[in-house]
């Protein structure tokens, strides 16, 4: 997908913020690129970034599963753009695995980097847009998150309890002005499948089938640009054709 040039028609994000989370590569950085192409100035955290300034916006290098780092980078955004307009937790990591071949470092790495982070990352610009009273919310979930696959023990247990954390911080936002989305996207072709080879496994989605890193973007960009009043408490998206695999 091809994003419009900027002008007046295509920068509906003019003078808004975001931050997101795992921005340096795939999903992410599509989602950075789409709210900057819109307008936003994107502040981008990932460990692999280095911290500086660039076009439209800002990156800081940052350990999502670090409660320490995600407190320094919160806080160099807070003081110096204030609570962003849009947060978007876009980072992720994936196992492929059956659950009695999944290690427990193995599994505590996939809790680590799809709910935990999200978790810090939430909490640590949550009380700022609450008190500014608006601003909208977006977690990066997953097909895994509402449907059990062979094979994602642990993946599916951390998607499913980043739904569970989404539902209750949507439960907690109520009357607050700060909306949550939670986007489950069905399988994307990123470099998170190299590993895998789907095209190599029965049962699995072909990647020439899958979603794209773009497709996610812009549905995270028809969430951001709703207007005021109108909430988005989940939105799935899946390639078609497609239909779930045992």
């Amino acid at each position: 997908m091809t994003f419009p040039p900027p002008g007046p028609a295509a920068r509906p994000l003019a003078g808004t913020t975001a931050v997101v989370a795992g921005a340096s590569r795939g999903i992410g950085l599509a989602v950075a690129d789409a709210l900057g192409a819109a307008g936003a100035h994107v502040t981008r955290l990932a460990r692999t970034l280095a911290d500086g300034e660039r076009n439209g916006g800002a990156d800081l290098r940052c350990d999502l599963t670090d409660p320490a780092d995600v407190a320094r980078a919160a806080s160099r955004v807070l003081d110096g753009r204030g609570a962003p307009d849009l947060l978007v937790n876009a980072a992720g990591v994936f196992l492929v695995a059956p659950l009695a071949e999944t290690s427990p470092e193995a599994f505590g790495a996939q809790l680590a980097g799809n709910l935990v982070a999200p978790f810090l990352v939430v909490r640590a610009f949550l009380p700022a847009m609450r008190a500014r009273g608006r601003g909208t919310i977006v977690t990066i979930g997953s097909v895994a998150d509402h449907q059990a696959f062979t094979g994602n023990a642990a993946y599916g247990a951390a998607k499913s309890g980043l739904r569970g954390l989404h539902e209750v911080l949507r439960r907690e936002l109520g009357g607050t002005g700060v909306r949550a989305t939670l986007l489950s996207p069905g399988p994307v072709d990123t470099t998170l499948w190299d590993p895998v080879d789907p095209d190599a496994r029965p049962g699995f989605t072909r990647r020439a089938q899958m979603l794209k890193a773009d497709d996610v973007a812009a549905a995270v960009l028809f969430v951001a640009t709703r207007r005021d009043g109108v909430a988005i408490p989940e939105l799935r998206i899946v390639p078609e054709p497609w239909a779930p695999r045992p």
